[in-house]
């Protein structure tokens, strides 16, 4: 089932002539894991925008197209509307955290919604044990890490009960350990929640294991769309000059020397038992 249907979307911002979003046409079903990546400034923030209604009720500019998401039209819906089934993790956490505590960080969207004071409490305690940051309750943002606030981002969002999740590159101000923290449990809440999931980013190597869906984008366009082993292998993204999962290097060189292990892998793991496999048959 559609949780997202685009049909013919273009935008410009206000003031440009060169348009940021050209003829999106794009169909995201209810459960999918997508990895959005492309080089910088090619649109993908500004498409994500569009699917929260910051685009057109916060940012004015040129749009023409139709995004309906979760059954309702961008364009004839108010963002306060469209909150409470869309989720947006911005790149920066601190951009979202603001309260004295995580607790009441977690309750604000739920209070601005009039939800019951015992309904709160439930959400809020739900939240902050899937993302296993319970022993933060009462802690201040400020004090936490960076990998501890993208948890908390992602409660307060989580705590909505949201159906689509959206997150601008949660892991830019995380090493390599934080970053896989983080996907494994964006993947659980995929895989057990159901939730579907957009994830704006560039850290392939860590990522394409938890995804089933890789689009990527250029110059305000889709240019590849499809599950992650056949597009990032293909000529026309090596193309574009993304940054390619070295496991997915290392077999395209392999292939170039005549070296053939099968499909493209996506892990490690993947690639070493293709090798295995084929030093036993020699």
């Amino acid at each position: 089932m559609s949780i997202v249907e685009i049909r013919n979307l273009s935008y410009s911002y206000p003031g440009l002539n060169k348009p940021a979003l050209i003829n999106i046409d794009l169909t995201i079903e209810k459960g999918d894991f997508i990895i959005l990546t492309g080089p910088s400034g090619c649109g993908k923030t500004t498409l994500c925008r569009c699917l929260n209604g910051l685009i057109p009720h916060f940012y004015n500019g040129d749009l023409t197209g139709d995004v309906i998401v979760t059954g309702l039209s961008v364009k004839d819906n108010p963002t306060s509307k469209i909150a409470q089934h869309v989720g947006f993790v911005f790149q920066n956490p601190e951009n979202q955290l603001f309260a004295l505590s995580v607790e009441k960080d977690i309750a604000f969207g739920l209070e601005n919604l009039a939800v019951p004071r015992t309904e709160i409490r439930k959400q809020v305690d739900h939240a902050l044990d899937l993302l296993g940051i319970t022993n933060l309750r009462d802690n201040a943002p400020y004090e936490l890490s960076g990998g501890q606030k993208q948890r908390v981002a992602i409660a307060c969002i989580l705590a909505m009960h949201p159906e689509l999740m959206i997150l601008d590159e949660p892991t830019s101000f995380l090493d390599p350990v934080a970053a896989k923290n983080l996907f494994e449990i964006i993947y659980a809440l995929n895989k057990e929640l159901g939730l579907t999931i957009i994830l704006v980013e560039h850290r392939l190597d860590l990522l394409c294991t938890y995804a089933n869906r890789v689009i990527i984008m250029d110059e305000g366009k889709v240019k590849a769309d499809g599950i992650p082993r056949d597009i990032l292998s293909s000529k026309e993204v090596l193309s574009l000059g993304i940054g390619i999962p070295k496991i997915t290097k290392l077999y395209l060189e392999l292939k170039a020397s005549g070296i053939h292990l099968g499909d493209p892998p996506i892990s490690v793991n993947e690639i070493a038992q293709e090798i295995r496999t084929l030093m036993l048959n020699d």
